[in-house]
């Protein structure tokens, strides 16, 4: 089963759209076995109300090897989990480095299935990564509008035209692969509430993923416009607001991880 209808199975079957980012930051623990215990234990933890996790690659990378080896360990444990895994890398560049950056983290031990791409180096950049995709069931999640409050230094007037692009890749692959959704999603931030209803329909095979629930201030009941009937077609992620939410209360996690799934559920049903 390709990542799209993964997701798409377990939010039905569970009645979950929220994504769980991991986002281990080492100034937290005692030390990197503390971390290690802590990231795992929380990704149990949060399991049963989630679609999929989002490890953060910035802080498994900063953690050198040992990162490295925790990260095959986090996808290992969430696939035992039965949970798909979807990596925030942001990776983007040109030709062969383009290649090989699709297959570093979506292909192998350590991958995801899935990756956040960045196409600000033009749209050729995509292919090496919808390709990687295509031929291991994964999907990758193009920037399209970013959460952050800086968005618009570059992004204004252009999200319009990097959605039109999703959209064109989804409907040139789909029937092939056939499904609901197609392998090409979109990163639309969870911050910009008034902005979903437009991208929803720019992007209507595409998964949504919304990030900023939480820490950045964005609300579960504002996302509604972004969801296909029965809550499907898009996944808040929610990390720091899961992970953190009473410094490193493992129970304190599973309970913002099932507020988050209640909250969410509420608000598109």
């Amino acid at each position: 089963m390709n990542f799209a209808a993964a997701v798409t199975e377990r939010s039905r079957e569970l009645g979950t759209s929220l994504c769980v980012g991991l986002d281990p930051r080492r100034a937290a623990y005692r030390d990197l076995e503390h971390l290690r215990q802590h990231t795992l234990d929380v990704l149990e933890a949060a399991a049963p109300y989630a679609a999929c996790i989002k490890p953060q690659l910035a802080f498994f990378e900063a953690l050198g090897l040992a990162g490295f080896s925790l990260l095959e360990e986090v996808c290992a444990s969430a696939r035992t989990l039965g949970l798909p895994v979807l990596l925030d890398g942001k990776r983007g560049d040109i030709g062969s480095t383009a290649q090989a950056y699709a297959e570093g983290w979506l292909t192998g031990s350590h991958a995801g299935d899935a990756l956040t791409v960045n196409p600000f180096l033009g749209f050729q950049t995509l292919v090496p990564f919808v390709e990687a995709a295509k031929s291991n069931g994964g999907a990758i999640f193009v920037l399209v509008k970013t959460s952050n409050p800086d968005h618009s230094d570059l992004q204004a007037g252009v999200s319009d035209k990097v959605a039109a692009e999703v959209t064109r890749l989804n409907d040139k692959l789909l029937p092939e692969l056939g499904g609901e959704y197609g392998p090409v999603g979109a990163v639309v931030g969870a911050t910009h509430p008034r902005d979903l209803l437009h991208f929803r329909l720019l992007m209507p095979r595409a998964i949504l993923l919304l990030p900023g629930l939480g820490a950045q201030g964005a609300a579960a009941r504002d996302l509604a416009p972004a969801f296909h009937k029965g809550g499907v077609g898009a996944l808040a992620s929610a990390s720091r607001a899961v992970q953190y939410a009473q410094g490193l209360d493992v129970q304190a996690s599973r309970e913002a991880a099932k507020g988050l799934r209640d909250e969410l559920r509420a608000a598109h049903d």
